[in-house]
């Protein structure tokens, strides 16, 4: 009876699921939008679509990533399986799980609110000046990356082949997409066009070498944790069996 009791004490919350969930699809937004607005500042527009149209959609795609990204904060943050407080959605590695890991889904979540406010509307664009509305927009591109690593290092089914397939799709995407927008430049900024192809080819090696030394390797929640080991961290890897196989924490 004692047993059953700490076993129903420790497993995680609807709110635990409803968050690794969340964090999923707001994952597979952001990856849409981040390709999306590459295929738009490229100048590509099928025929189907006008410009303003691809615009919109890219628009509103951001505005749902974020809607996504709200629902697995606030779920996060009110399930007491984690203990997380409100302070850790604007301010990186303040928290106790995971800190590190979780400290970059916070830094992903910051560059993005930036560019979405920043692009809410045409009068907010104008007062910021095209240079530099254009300058914080390209946070945009950086925000991804981080957001893929904050949910390799702090998701609990990082190890669950689905998952593995959904951060390659993600991850295809992408780099599918830079190259495309590489090969359709026009002359100039050679140099620049080499740097971004280089840092595309290293982003997948950085991330399979970081998966096999880090969340696919034994022992990674204690690594990854700053908490006791009786942490959620500790406990939630020990429930692999109630972890839907498509969420992400």
């Amino acid at each position: 009876m004692t047993t059953a009791l700490l076993a129903a004490s420790s497993s995680p919350s609807p709110l635990w699921y409803a968050t690794r969930a969340g964090g999923t699809v707001a994952l597979v937004l952001l990856t849409a939008t981040v390709a999306l607005g590459i295929a738009v500042g490229g100048r590509y527009a099928p025929r189907s679509l006008a410009r303003f149209e691809l615009g919109a959609l890219h628009r509103n795609l951001a505005l749902l990533t974020v809607v996504f990204l709200v629902l697995h904060i606030v779920t996060a943050v009110l399930d007491p399986f984690v203990h997380l407080g409100w302070w850790i959605t604007v301010v990186p590695f303040a928290a106790s799980y995971r800190p590190l890991w979780l400290g970059l889904g916070t830094v992903a979540f910051d560059l993005l609110l930036a560019v979405v406010l920043t692009s809410a509307t045409a009068g907010v664009r104008l007062r910021l000046g095209q240079r530099r509305w254009k300058a914080v927009h390209w946070l945009a591109y950086a925000c991804w990356p981080v957001a893929l690593f904050h949910a390799a290092g702090t998701g609990t089914d990082t190890r669950s082949t689905l998952q593995l397939v959904l951060y390659a799709a993600c991850l295809i995407v992408v780099v599918v997409a830079v190259w495309w927008r590489l090969y359709r430049a026009g002359p100039g900024h050679a140099a620049a066009r080499l740097w971004a192809g280089l840092a595309v080819l290293a982003l997948p090696v950085a991330l399979v070498g970081f998966l096999r030394l880090g969340p696919l390797a034994p022992g990674w929640s204690h690594r990854a944790a700053t908490a006791p080991a009786t942490a959620p961290s500790a406990v939630a890897d020990q429930l692999p069996s109630a972890a839907p196989s498509g969420a992400a924490r």
